[in-house]
């Protein structure tokens, strides 16, 4: 079974989530995305967010929050996506760049537009009073 290994960064405010849509995409996603070789998680995350968002996130605050792994959204079956989430300050305004399209911030009501393996996260995140 093949599995695809990302980052995750989860950035809550007033029980929102923080959440992009890439450019003909058809889901919101957690900004996020794949390690370069060599990066560490901190790294790749912090280098992706720049690359999306244009904020910094601070690498010596990020809080590991979990992992989470289901079907692959618009891969075929059996192709899994497993995340690794974290937490974290940042600074700077966020601003939608590269290949995204639209900043949105979700409320668990909203997990009909998002990814399987998000669902998992906005579910978790809901257990813990963190999400409306």
């Amino acid at each position: 079974m093949k599995s695809i290994d990302k980052l995750a960064w989860i950035e809550l405010q007033n029980k929102s989530i923080l959440s992009t849509k890439s450019y003909g995409k058809d889901k919101y996603y957690i900004p996020g995305g794949k390690r370069e070789i060599g990066e560490t998680d901190h790294q790749a995350l912090a280098r992706e967010i720049q690359e999306e968002l244009t904020v910094h996130i601070d690498t010596n605050k990020l809080t590991y929050f979990g992992v989470f792994e289901a079907q692959a959204h618009g891969h075929p079956a059996g192709v899994l996506v497993k995340m690794t989430c974290y937490s974290g300050s940042y600074s700077g305004e966020l601003q939608a760049s590269s290949e995204i399209e639209e900043i949105r911030w979700l409320k668990y009501a909203d997990k009909d537009k998002i990814s399987e393996v998000d669902q998992l996260i906005f579910d978790a995140l809901k257990q813990q009073d963190l999400l409306d």
